[in-house]
């Protein structure tokens, strides 16, 4: 079974030698058009925005971009290929290392989020059969990643992961709870539900490592949130009154006037969970505009403000 290639670069639009700061703007103007609480088609949207996000996750990361820009659309060649934990399997799936082949064991998982491609790719730690022998072994625990978005993260849902095991063509369909307050990096246990054992031993448990989808809108640093406030000069200068989007819908701000470019706005406890049930803050960040071809009217109205401006 093979994964298919997904060109990371066609679905943001952008160039192999696009910058960061390219592939950034590429990404903000693709999510927020297919972001699904404002698309008209949501289903549509849902997997647009997941093929986004994913392209995103590789491109914005370095290590990741280097990796997947060496190996490309030969990537079964690679390392990822050959490593026991690496690309040989499906989805999340595994294998052990070419000594170990009658005790390896293949994963498909549904419903989390990313694709075939990007989980053999860049899947974590994976697991197998433990040990030889007629003596009974524990199978080795499995993981996964599941995304998540933001807004899951701060409510709580549940999801519906499907897997196949090995061979198998039966698919396992299991409802997962992904709790209110969850945090970026913690699993979700299906227990009993990882690879086989051996000689009659249990068979291990899945892990479901959460990772957060990105946002159109936000930057996460720890668990504050960062907002990029876009401003007009004139509003800038003269104050204003200015609707930020927030994880618990639109908040208003008041701008004074004499604003400039960095001025940070907190609102505190908007941010995401960090544990014990507090959230971390949000910030909106002042950015001022200029008008990059203004008109007859405007020049002349810049001119003049120009001039009197000048001792």
């Amino acid at each position: 079974m093979s994964a298919q290639f997904r060109d990371y670069y066609q679905t943001l639009g952008v160039t192999k030698s696009a910058t960061p700061a390219e592939i950034k703007s590429a990404f903000r103007k693709l999510a927020r058009q297919f972001h699904p609480d404002t698309a008209k088609d949501k289903k549509i949207a849902e997997e647009k925005f997941k093929e986004i996000n994913e392209a995103y996750e590789v491109l914005s990361d370095p290590e990741k971009r280097k990796r997947y820009d060496e190996f490309g659309a030969n990537w079964q060649q690679g390392p990822a290929a050959r490593s026991p934990f690496g690309a040989a399997g499906r989805a999340g799936g595994f294998r052990q290392s070419p000594s170990r082949r009658d005790t390896e064991e293949e994963f498909e998982f549904g419903g989390t989020g990313f694709s075939d491609f990007f989980e053999q790719m860049f899947g974590g730690r994976r697991g197998g059969r433990n040990g030889f022998g007629q003596t009974p072994q524990r199978g080795q625990d499995v993981e996964a990643d599941i995304l998540v978005t933001l807004e899951e993260a701060l409510t709580g849902s549940t999801r519906q992961i499907s897997f196949r095991r090995g061979s198998s063509k039966k698919v396992e369909t299991y409802t997962v709870k992904v709790p209110k307050g969850i945090r970026e990096g913690q699993r979700i246990r299906l227990a009993g539900q990882g690879g086989s054992g051996a000689s009659g031993g249990g068979s291990g448990d899945l892990y479901l490592r959460v990772k957060f989808q990105r946002h159109p809108d936000f930057e996460i640093e720890g668990g504050d949130l960062y907002y990029e406030l876009e401003i007009p000069a004139w509003d800038a200068v003269l104050g204003c009154e200015a609707t930020v989007p927030t994880l618990g819908g639109r908040a208003k701000l008041k701008i004074p006037a004499g604003t400039q470019t960095g001025k940070k706005f907190r609102l505190p406890g908007m941010g995401i969970p960090v544990g014990d049930g507090k959230r971390g803050d949000f910030y909106a960040v002042v950015s001022i505009t200029i008008p990059s071809n203004p008109s007859p009217k405007e020049r002349a109205i810049w001119e003049e403000l120009a001039a009197v401006s000048q001792p």
